[in-house]
């Protein structure tokens, strides 16, 4: 008889990290004079496996406060991007089978690096960074050792406490003193 077992288990199959910067149009109503702020809110996002990759698509919303007409007024533009990031799989477990559950992770929210009037002056280029960690959960084969003789009989000696007796034998003075140098 074998040593070995062969236990089905559900673990992680693969990983996969990636960091993405993007440039989004926002066009305004107003020819803008400045940009007074830019913020990014409402994030969602869904993943999915697609063949050797994992696909996380979502959508934000890029909300951008500006001065017009000589920045005197001002208005906030608000608009809703979407996005499709691939990301490639690492530390992949060639025995995997039905791996179809994904977990992704925001490392990075979207989040606004900057924000800039564009040369034709009627529109506003944001740049934006986020980035993903996505695990891949799949049954495996994991394979153990066994012990030929079964487990030991020992559980009476796991709890290992003392009892009256021997708490009294303790000597409270054990630990000795170091001079100082």
């Amino acid at each position: 008889m074998s040593y070995y077992r062969e236990i089905i288990t559900r673990a992680v199959v693969a990983k996969g990290r990636k960091f993405t910067k993007s440039t989004d149009i926002i066009s305004t109503d107003h020819s803008p004079s400045s940009i007074l702020g830019c913020w990014i809110i409402n994030h969602s996002y869904t993943a999915k496996k697609v063949g050797k990759k994992v696909e996380v698509s979502g959508s934000y919303e890029v909300n951008v406060w500006y001065s017009y007409n000589r920045n005197t007024k001002t208005a906030v533009k608000s608009q809703r991007i979407h996005y499709k990031d691939e990301i490639k799989l690492k530390y992949r477990d060639p025995e995997a089978f039905d791996d179809q559950e994904i977990i992704a992770k925001v490392v990075q929210q979207p989040n606004c690096i900057e924000a800039c009037i564009t040369s034709e002056g009627n529109r506003i280029e944001v740049q934006v960074e986020r980035e993903f960690f996505v695990e891949v959960i799949g049954e495996t084969k994991v394979c153990v050792a066994i012990n030929p003789d079964g487990c030991c009989d020992d559980d009476d000696n796991w709890f290992n406490d003392l009892d009256d007796e021997e708490f009294e034998e303790i000597n409270p003075d054990f630990i000795v003193e170091c001079e100082d140098e």
